[in-house]
């Protein structure tokens, strides 16, 4: 039994959800999101107790990869409601001197350290705001936004020596004493 996957989700008011086949879509005041779940997990919207409830048949329970599917399906659903209702944020930080990002359009411009400015697309329904060393990433999905987290972290992972790159604002680096010259 999955105890996540039993669990049903409350849906606030101000939440739209409808069911079409495999698909559920949710829409709330910071956008809409739709997502295609498995066959072998059934998802029942319930209008007057405002919640959804997530559940898989007698012979998924002996299948290892239905019953996973189960709890994941709940959880994504619940990230879905979260994420239209209150959105999520992400916040980076680049440290480095002169290392800078700017923000046009759909592209976010890293200057840090390499001889041209590494460019990274930002995909649609995120928003990006750059204040000197702080990258605030926001929008309604939380895996867009942590996706586009990894890989903005990628181009210029922190290092442990002299702690320059890019790093999530909440991660602590170990730093590390480097070699000792002399006695």
């Amino acid at each position: 039994m999955s105890r996540i996957g039993k669990q049903p989700v409350a849906v606030p008011a101000g939440v739209k959800v409808s069911l079409n086949g495999n698909t559920i879509q949710i829409e709330g005041k910071q956008g809409s999101l739709d997502f295609t779940f498995s066959p072998s997990v059934k998802v029942v919207w319930d209008e007057s107790e405002k919640s959804i409830a997530v559940s898989i048949n007698e012979a998924g329970l002996a299948n290892r990869q239905v019953r996973a599917l189960w709890g994941t399906t709940r959880a994504i659903i619940n990230n879905m409601i979260v994420g239209v209702t209150e959105g999520y944020t992400k916040k980076l930080e680049i440290i480095g001197v002169g290392w800078t990002a700017v923000h046009s359009g759909q592209t976010l411009k890293l200057n840090v350290g390499f001889a041209n400015a590494v460019e990274v697309a930002i995909p649609t329904g995120l928003n990006v705001a750059v204040e000197k060393q702080m990258i605030t990433l926001t929008g309604a999905d939380k895996q867009a936004i942590g996706q586009l987290a990894a890989k903005i972290r990628s181009k210029r992972p922190p290092e442990p020596y002299n702690g320059k790159g890019i790093k999530y604002a909440d991660e602590v680096i170990v730093r590390k004493q480097g070699k000792q010259f002399g006695s």
